[in-house]
């Protein structure tokens, strides 16, 4: 299945949902009508045999992904500008993606600068700002990211990611970034997450003190809770102030883990993809920093069978939350869009469908398979490829 190419809406557009989930982990209203004119929701009533312009199974908040490496057989480390954006974004929304967050994974240098650049210089809804996953990380905790260009954070840093204008989610090990620095980024109004962290509690909770929000891919690449320490997982569980995102494909987190994070971080634990280029496209390998990622089985892996990302759109997500880690659907769904609005900020705009809202809708069959995505009154429609 591919995404079709887009619609532009009639000056009022009527959509008949079977479900439509509000948002906020609100329970499904039945046989609704939502009405959009302008770009927003002007009206949702009882649907009475009223004339519509699409029907679904399913309409809920537009998904955003605060964490997608590439897709449509592009990475956005490789060439960082507005085409690879582009094509990333396309992809993305086969997957039930409105909104994202290009992410920028370790590099050389300061060269994570192309992507700052290329992300200011986007002019449309669908890129709400950029993740920067590196290379502040813990030589410890590598992951995929290239060992070789983990490093320090200095005051040229500084200079670039404090003069940066727009949404910037920073991923850093806390226990490799001064005291003084994470005030200084959080009070620049940057988002900073751990991860790639072997920290230990008493870390998180000064990191905390100075500015850090959450967590990245909760339970990959980071300290574990353990008897003696809680590392970063159990405090990411134990603080009320942390968020985090999950990866819900079932090869970096098992069902159980994910129902457990849920649990205990209810309200407070989004979805993200953390996809790669294979996803939106036929390519089953690709390179990455030099090394061979292939995908087989689902699952994105080094020749040396380390995790390297995923191959994952958030409307399997969502169904993984549900079907496998037993979730509610309202609650999966506010885990892809609200949560997610919120870390960033702008749940007055995103993760809720509302009279006066900017009309952002994921819309889903009843196996929560996207059949179409709205943005900014542009329809984009799944049809058979």
């Amino acid at each position: 299945m591919t995404m079709s190419d887009h619609t532009e809406m009639p000056d009022r557009y009527r959509i008949y949902a079977g479900q439509l989930y509000p948002g906020g982990g609100k329970p499904a209203l039945a046989d609704q009508l939502v009405e959009i004119e302008d770009s927003r929701i002007i009206g949702i009533h009882d649907a009475d045999g009223d004339a519509v312009d699409a029907r679904f199974d399913i309409v809920a908040p537009g998904f955003i992904d605060l964490q997608i490496n590439g897709a449509g057989a592009v990475l956005f480390n490789d060439t960082p500008n507005a085409d690879t954006i582009a094509r990333i974004v396309a992809a993305a929304r086969s997957g039930g993606t409105c909104h994202l967050l290009p992410t920028y994974i370790t590099a050389p240098g300061t060269s994570y600068a192309d992507a700052l650049a290329a992300v200011r210089s986007w002019d449309g809804p669908e890129v709400l700002g950029i993740h920067l996953e590196g290379p502040f990380l813990s030589p410890e905790k590598p992951g995929i990211h290239p060992a070789a260009h983990i490093r320090p954070m200095d005051e040229g840093d500084m200079d670039l990611l404090l003069a940066h204008h727009g949404r910037l989610l920073l991923t850093v090990a806390p226990e490799e970034v001064g005291a003084h620095q994470m005030q200084r980024l959080a009070a620049a109004g940057i988002v900073l997450f751990a991860g790639h962290s072997n920290a230990g509690m008493e870390v998180m909770r000064n990191a905390v003190a100075t500015g850090l929000r959450g967590v990245t891919h909760l339970f990959n690449a980071c300290s574990q809770l353990t008897a003696r320490d809680p590392g970063v997982v159990g405090a990411a569980f134990a603080d009320p102030r942390l968020a985090a995102g999950i990866i819900a494909d079932t090869h970096h987190v098992a069902p159980d883990n994910l129902r457990l994070a849920h649990d205990q971080m209810k309200g407070r634990l989004c979805l993200v993809s953390d996809t790669m280029p294979t996803f939106g496209s036929d390519i089953t390998s690709f390179e990455m920093a030099g090394e061979r990622i292939s995908l087989a089985d689902g699952r994105l892996q080094s020749q040396d069978g380390r995790l390297a990302g995923a191959h994952l759109g958030l409307d399997r997500a969502v169904s993984v939350m549900v079907d496998e880690a037993g979730i509610e659907t309202a609650d999966a769904l506010h885990m892809a869009s609200g949560i997610p609005a919120d870390i960033l900020g702008i749940a007055d705009q995103f993760g809720v469908v509302d009279i006066g809202r900017p009309a952002s809708l994921t819309c889903l069959n009843q196996r929560l398979e996207t059949r179409a995505v709205i943005v900014a009154g542009t329809v984009f429609e799944k049809s058979a490829a």
